[in-house]
């Protein structure tokens, strides 16, 4: 069955670690958001326009895999509904929206601990524009990873949202 997840919260929330367990899990794909806007040079002033971009990206890179019947998993902050509204509504397949939360000293400390942590300001300041709106199904956590991904697997199948038209 061909379906869309998205993986949103803020930096340092395990949204990486996350999506791409779940990916191997479910024997999706896996697409970074901040990889595209890296890799593909968008990242200028962290303007809507840039994410919009790389969502076209993203989606192009995902819709032969949907059609083929292989699930996607996107991986990303979403700073606006609008963008996680954009990426969905690029799809005729169902999709699933989850936010991880984590209060933010979690995150801060997790950020430490990568090889190349972003800081506390970035953390801080991505934190406040990821946080600042509910969208989909929030997750803690700050629980381990397995009992999240068990949540998330338990949802894909019980609650699809309808095709696209």
């Amino acid at each position: 069955m061909s379906y869309c997840v998205v993986i949103r919260g803020p930096l340092g929330v395990g949204k990486t670690t996350v999506s791409k367990r779940l990916s191997a899990r479910i024997a999706a794909e896996y697409i970074s958001i901040d990889r595209i806007l890296d890799e593909d040079g968008l990242w200028e002033a962290g303007h809507l326009s840039e994410f919009l971009r790389a969502n076209e990206i993203a989606a192009a890179r995902a819709e032969p895999m949907l059609a083929k019947r292989t699930p996607v998993v996107f991986d990303g902050n979403f700073y606006w509904k609008s963008q996680i509204e954009d990426l969905v509504g690029r799809f005729r397949y169902p999709h699933f929206v989850f936010t991880l939360k984590a209060p933010l000293r979690v995150c801060i400390e997790r950020d430490a601990r990568r090889p190349k942590p972003h800081g506390i300001e970035a953390a801080k300041e991505v934190y406040a524009k990821s946080t600042r709106f509910e969208y989909g199904i929030g997750l803690d956590a700050t629980c381990p990873i397995p009992s999240i991904l068990r949540k998330i697997t338990s949802r894909l199948f019980d609650h699809p949202t309808p095709k696209r038209a």
